[in-house]
């Protein structure tokens, strides 16, 4: 039998590790980006752009979310000095994952694969294991369906999927994903997310391909 799954793809550098990965565990990889109505549009380029390189076939979802103020969706001073970040956006993950399981139960697909990771996940409490299991627990019930929510990189560092990525010999990938807060292209390298992939590069001593582009005038600065 043909292993398939599904990857929930926001085209960053956590998911593209796990396309990554995805594509040498199984058979059949599909992606599901989801326009959760993030000001920063260039995200779902990004997705879209790395789906073709890995060759899968990548559906876009539209289901606008943000229903709490946050700065990923609504705009404002990022600030991350708070137990909590204001770029939590509440409840995505629950609905990210939801979403694509209901996908890939309507795709005959069990294994859905996600980007979380709990060594490095600056405050936001659904990512964390234990939120995971619960979750996989519920879509089962609620779908009355097989699903196993698959987290490759749970228990990794960035410094880790750094080197995971480059093992699987797709580091180049990471030159087409997108990280910063800011959504600039080139990043920003201020923003909390810009300086975490830039501490798991440098702690994996390895050059980010994103910083080694050569990027054309039409796409500096910010993207909305």
């Amino acid at each position: 039998m043909t292993s398939k799954a599904l990857i929930v793809f926001s085209g960053g550098q956590d998911s593209t590790t796990c396309l990554a990965w995805a594509c040498h565990q199984y058979d059949e990889v599909v992606a599901c980006t989801i326009d959760y109505g993030q000001r920063h549009r260039i995200e779902l380029a990004c997705a879209a752009q790395l789906a073709e390189m890995a060759g899968v076939t990548h559906h876009l979802l539209t289901i606008p979310w943000g229903i709490t103020p946050n700065t990923l969706t609504h705009g404002g001073v990022i600030d991350a000095s708070g137990p909590v970040p204001n770029t939590l956006v509440e409840g995505r993950n629950m609905m990210l994952l939801t979403a694509g399981a209901v996908l890939a139960k309507s795709l005959g697909i069990t294994h859905i694969i996600t980007g979380v990771c709990e060594a490095d996940y600056s405050g936001y409490p659904d990512c964390r294991a234990a939120f995971i299991a619960s979750l996989q627990t519920t879509l089962q019930l609620g779908l009355d369906y097989p699903v196993q929510l698959i987290t490759p990189l749970m228990t990794l560092t960035k410094a880790a999927t750094v080197e995971l990525i480059k093992t699987l010999g797709h580091l180049e990938w990471l030159g087409y994903s997108h990280t910063c807060y800011e959504g600039h292209q080139p990043p920003c390298g201020q923003c909390p997310a810009c300086q975490l992939r830039e501490k798991g590069f440098r702690e994996a001593g390895i050059q980010d391909p994103l910083l080694s582009r050569v990027w054309p005038a039409s796409s500096m600065g910010v993207h909305p």
